[in-house]
């Protein structure tokens, strides 16, 4: 009896090992972050990475079986970025199998109108890198695991300010940076019932929280994440959370190539079973991100013209 459950222990033990073994010679799975996105996605120099994005990738690798390779780039922000193009160019020129923190919209997964394009810059590029264009592929989503609204964010002397709709915000002195879905949403309001008390600001050369901090301004409108990461990074700010979201909002998830339809099946599947289990929730948390789940519709349509409409 005693030798048959020494084997069985045994037998166990190899099983594992070798199922060990078998991980460590998968294949990585290589997933793209922005690496300037916190509370979603932050690399650092002399830190280690940090971020909910970060986590997930970490879990889904796990999920798999495949050990995780994370390819960080960096996006600038200003008018003549296209996140789909750089995202597009990254997973065409296999730089990674999977983009993370993707706005899930139907303008973002249409399929490109040009043959090629530019990759951002990214860890370990090279001079050639930086100048010549990929050929693009066709994007597919995953599903969806974290819903991002735009959020109005008050200013010192407005932080006792009640907002449960963009109207409440007329008589105060809003900032927002020229060409985003913010400035589109202020100034379309009520046929420009807003405009007169808007400041426009370029993005990536004028510091639009900064000056909120400093009671430039009264209020803002943007990303929640963005918020987030502001008030992880300055826990003495001024600026605070009005609670209003705008009820136009987009899920965030990965994307990937239509060439690879069994990885977004493994990945969907994997985001099934950590949501199940409250982990998605749970590295939001830990990572300092307001976390909403997603909602319907899992893809946003025209938010242009939901915009407009409104």
């Amino acid at each position: 009896m005693r030798g048959w459950f020494s084997a069985w222990v045994l037998s166990g033990l190899f099983s594992m090992i070798a199922g060990a073994a078998l991980a460590s010679d998968a294949p990585p799975l290589r997933v793209c972050l922005d690496e300037d996105r916190p509370p979603l996605s932050a690399h650092r120099k002399g830190k280690p990475d940090a971020g909910f994005d970060v986590a997930l990738a970490q879990a889904i690798a796990d999920k798999l079986g495949r050990p995780l390779k994370i390819q960080w780039f960096e996006t600038k922000l200003d008018e003549e970025a296209s996140p789909q193009l750089e995202a597009n160019a990254l997973l065409s020129d296999g730089r990674c199998s999977l983009v993370g923190g993707y706005a899930l919209t139907k303008d973002s997964l249409v399929v490109p109108g040009m043959k090629t394009a530019r990759m951002p810059d990214f860890e370990g590029a090279t001079r050639e890198d930086r100048r010549r264009r990929v050929e693009l592929g066709v994007l597919v989503p995953s599903k969806p695991y974290v819903y991002s609204p735009m959020t109005v964010v008050l200013g010192p002397k407005a932080h006792d300010r009640k907002i449960n709709e963009i109207g409440d915000l007329a008589g105060l002195r809003l900032a927002i940076e020229s060409g985003s879905l913010g400035d589109a949403i202020l100034m379309t309001f009520d046929k420009g019932r807003l405009i007169d008390g808007i400041t426009h600001l370029v993005p990536g050369r004028d510091d639009l929280l900064g000056a909120l901090n400093r009671g430039d301004f009264d209020a803002t409108l943007l990303d929640l994440g963005r918020f987030d990461a502001h008030r992880a990074a300055h826990p003495d700010t001024a600026i605070s959370a009005s609670g209003y979201y705008y009820p136009i909002g987009a899920n965030r998830g990965y994307v990937g190539l239509a060439s690879d339809p069994a990885l977004i099946e493994a990945v969907n599947k994997a985001l099934t079973e950590l949501a199940a289990e409250g982990k998605i929730a749970e590295f939001g948390k830990q990572a300092g991100l307001t976390y909403l789940p997603p909602r319907e519709p899992a893809i946003l349509g025209d938010v242009w013209t939901k915009i407009i409409q409104r």
